[in-house]
């Protein structure tokens, strides 16, 4: 019978990557715990850990330590074969952080600007990215990859921002062009709630849902849509900007795009939030205060929350209606300020408003979502080329 050339070297790079990713997600782990988990055989296992720690991908670790008989070596990924930058950009700041392969972040940074102009962008996002890779004892040219997120979208087709007017300085049609060249490593710009909803699909309850909406909530309402495993951008860049949406309960509104707002902003929004709150007699300088003060406030707490949460059911009712999501995260400052509380009126009334049931669960991602996705996105990427390639991506 004819043999497939090639087939033993593809065998051992398939049992190369399983191990691989099986070092990542389960830690440190000896020969015969890595032997057993691929089905590998030990002396197949010792080949493979030998290749991989000769190609600077694993490294020796410690022992076991506390179990009869002799201890045995441990093995773990190099993280410091590869790292990878993620910003995560607001009107008021950039924050940013560099991870080694495994994930582990070894420097961050941030960078006010608030009231900046148009001008200077590319310089501060320098200035954010080599913050956070000094903190590490890095420089730029170390990174493997930078991810950035930023409200609204980049147009695939005009390379310009859109629906986010908010963001002074993001709006040239070159911009994108002048940031990889300044950076000089590969860069990836995506949304900030599309990351926030990369982060909950990798390391958050999403993990096991191909069909999920991530609803935003903080002083803009937005939300990512992932179908069949995929992030839906649209043809624009523009899937999951439901802050336009037209909704009862608020006026309709005309021009939406130069007025940066629609429906769903209008009446679920961080103004129209803290408006609610006020009417209640409820005092408070933000939008997440005011959900927070609701709930520890009995009467006139309670009724805000429950407003609250009816007009995010209603939002979410129409995307329901078209999406059918599994899986609704709701994250965000302001919902995430209302906790279980808000989580649970808000199922209640989606299901008084919406034929299919969709879990609701508050985000897992509790330290800036936004960031943790763009790490998470970059780390992606940077580990198939590392882990397909057997060696280091860094001379």
């Amino acid at each position: 019978m004819a043999t497939t050339p090639g087939t033993p070297r593809l065998l051992r790079a398939m049992n190369d990557r399983a191990a691989l990713d099986l070092l990542l997600s389960e830690g440190p782990l000896s020969r015969t715990t890595l032997g057993n988990l691929t089905g590998l055989s030990k002396p197949t296992a010792s080949q493979l850990l030998a290749r991989l720690e000769a190609a600077g991908l694993v490294r020796a670790s410690g022992t076991t330590a506390g179990r009869p008989g002799p201890n045995a070596q441990l093995y773990e990924i190099n993280g410091g074969i590869a790292y990878v930058a993620g910003l995560d950009v607001t009107p008021t700041r950039i924050r940013s952080a560099v991870a080694d392969l495994t994930g582990k972040v070894v420097g961050s940074y941030e960078l006010p600007t608030p009231g900046r102009s148009a001008k200077g962008t590319v310089e501060r996002v320098l200035k954010a990215i080599d913050g956070a890779a000094g903190e590490a004892g890095l420089n730029r040219g170390r990174l493997h990859r930078v991810s950035i997120g930023t409200p609204g979208g980049f147009d695939p087709t005009t390379g310009r921002l859109r629906y986010a007017t908010h963001l002074p300085g993001w709006h040239s049609p070159h911009l994108l062009e002048e940031l990889a060249a300044a950076i000089a490593v590969p860069l990836e710009v995506e949304n900030d709630v599309n990351l926030a909803a990369i982060a909950e699909q990798r390391v958050g309850h999403a993990r096991d849902s191909d069909n999920f909406v991530l609803l935003w909530g903080e002083e803009g309402i937005g939300a990512a849509v992932v179908i069949n495993g995929r992030l839906h951008r649209g043809a624009t860049g523009g899937a999951g900007e439901v802050a336009f949406l037209p909704l009862p309960g608020t006026p309709l509104v005309r021009n939406v795009s130069r007025s940066n707002a629609g429906g769903f902003q209008e009446l679920a929004g961080g103004e129209p939030v803290l408006k609610l709150a006020r009417e209640h007699g409820l005092k408070a300088r933000t939008a997440e205060a005011a959900i927070a003060t609701a709930l520890r406030t009995e009467g006139a707490g309670d009724a805000v929350l429950t407003e609250f949460a009816h007009r995010l059911a209603v939002g979410l009712a129409a995307i329901v209606a078209v999406v059918d999501p599994e899986l609704i995260v709701l994250a965000g400052g302001v919902i995430t300020a209302g906790g279980e509380r808000l989580r649970g009126l808000v199922q209640d009334e989606l299901a008084e408003l919406a034929v299919p049931r969709p879990q609701l669960l508050m985000t897992a991602i509790t330290d800036d979502p936004v960031l943790a996705g763009a790490l998470q996105s970059a780390l992606t990427t940077t580990r198939d080329e590392v882990f397909d390639t057997a060696g280091p991506p860094i001379p």
